[in-house]
């Protein structure tokens, strides 16, 4: 069987590009990092591609609003290869500023007959970079292919703008993926167990078809339990770290 072939996205600005690589290698997929560039002057194509992930960063400073430039990017100029590339069943992984830039790009949520941009992701209710560890519980009924087996994570933030919001129609239509929860697993509780003040602690969400996915979190920071910030302690060993998310990525695309 060929080895999957995962696209990792650059940009200025972008600087968790080896992290995303390295994990995808250790789930036994072939990685290029990729400048947008190369995408729009075609030297690279998406369609040679199963994965494609736009990881967390600053892309072009954050400059307008986060993720907004880079967003702009990808629909203006490679709206038609990305449409090609989901309809074909292809993957897509978005990473903090990845999260930003897919909603902003109008790409996430992905509701039918969606025709303007109804959620976004806003300053942190603190007014200041979060950089945490947070837990996560997955939502069961998610049709995302991403978090398949696995329930509970225990992964770290590291953003400014990560505050989700969407206007009243939309967000019982939402296909969330990931609530902030406190460590009992409650999913209302408040920061700092929700760094930003996310709308019903939505922590990440995906397209109807799951293959399209966006988090705040970062699995690629913990894909090993070592990793953990309290890993020889026995409690953090009911927690799955985030290489399952990798994995999942790389049977699913073998299956294209």
């Amino acid at each position: 069987m060929s080895k999957v072939k995962t696209l990792i996205l650059r940009a200025p600005g972008t600087n968790c590009d080896a992290e995303s690589a390295f994990a995808f290698q250790q789930a036994g997929a072939i990685t290029s990092s990729i400048h947008i560039s190369e995408l729009i002057r075609h030297g690279q194509r998406l369609s040679d591609y199963q994965i494609m992930v736009i990881p967390g960063g600053f892309t072009y400073g954050d400059d307008i609003s986060a993720g907004k430039v880079l967003a702009n990017e990808l629909r203006l100029k490679l709206g038609g290869d990305i449409a090609r590339f989901i309809e074909s069943g292809g993957l897509i992984l978005g990473i903090c500023n990845g999260f930003q830039v897919l909603v902003k790009a109008g790409i996430l949520p992905g509701l039918p007959e969606a025709k303007r941009q109804s959620l976004t992701l806003m300053t942190n209710d603190s007014g200041k970079f979060e950089c945490r560890w947070v837990h996560l519980v997955v939502n069961e009924k998610s049709p995302c292919v991403f978090t398949k087996n696995i329930d509970h994570m225990y992964l770290p933030v590291a953003h400014a703008e990560g505050k989700v919001i969407a206007d009243a129609e939309t967000l019982p239509q939402l296909n969330v993926v990931l609530y902030y929860t406190d460590e009992s697993g409650s999913n209302k509780a408040g920061y700092p167990y929700n760094p930003n003040g996310s709308v019903a602690n939505i922590a990440g969400i995906c397209d109807t078809s799951g293959h399209i996915f966006a988090l705040m979190p970062h699995p690629e920071r913990c894909i090993k339990n070592t990793q953990l910030p309290r890993w020889t302690r026995q409690e953090t060993k009911k927690y799955k770290n985030g290489f399952q998310i990798f994995v999942n990525a790389v049977k699913w695309a073998q299956s294209l």
